[in-house]
């Protein structure tokens, strides 16, 4: 029993990192938020083509956030700036992007059609700012290695939500998918000033 007990404490303990790290990745993507722009640039193809949007998409938001997970540090030696740097910068633009979608109405207008797979989709509505400034941000709090297994665990989430985005908006409601975006952007809201508060220090 007691060995029973060890060993669950151990996995927890070992899993903490990747939850922590998940957390904000999933804040940042707004999956839910996604939905509804998502259904409006694919409504006009045949479910092959929007399962190779969708496909294409996400290999592209993928290696996007993978290379700044694994140069992230590079770039901050290549421009002489810290973490503690980036953190505030980073918190700063979490807090804009927020606010922006908390204080406006007005949707991302975007072109339609199959090669929206790779933008916007891919890049910037599945990879945008708030995406690349988190994973730069974990790599440093938790590692690489937790990063991306954390990004690879958003990506599949964010491909099974979309793979059923049609259920996914009837359940929810056009209505209900805007609000519960604009929690999630106050969830993020709430993340940029933490970082902010990181990043200056005690």
């Amino acid at each position: 029993m007691r060995h029973g007990l060890v060993y669950e404490v151990g996995v927890m303990r070992a899993l903490a990192p990747l939850l922590h790290a998940f957390v904000p990745l999933f804040i940042a993507v707004d999956v839910v938020g996604i939905v509804p722009l998502y259904l409006a640039l694919t409504q006009r193809l045949a479910a092959a083509e929007r399962r190779t949007v969708l496909r294409s998409s996400l290999l592209i938001a993928a290696a996007v956030s993978s290379a700044f997970a694994l140069l992230g540090k590079a770039i901050f030696l290549f421009l002489g700036i810290t973490v503690a740097d980036f953190q505030i910068a980073g918190g700063l633009i979490l807090l804009g992007l927020a606010g922006l979608d908390l204080l406006t109405n007005e949707p991302r207008g975007l072109a339609e059609g199959a090669d929206v797979g790779v933008v916007p989709l891919g890049v910037p509505l599945i990879t945008g700012p708030a995406v690349i400034t988190s994973t730069i941000v974990l790599v440093d709090l938790y590692g690489t290695l937790v990063t991306l297994l954390a990004l690879l665990a958003n990506l599949a989430v964010c491909w099974l939500v979309l793979a059923h985005a049609a259920w996914v908006e009837r359940l929810l409601g056009r209505t209900g998918a805007r609000a519960m975006s604009k929690i999630v952007s106050l969830l993020l809201a709430a993340i940029g000033v933490h970082w902010i508060r990181q990043g200056m220090g005690p």
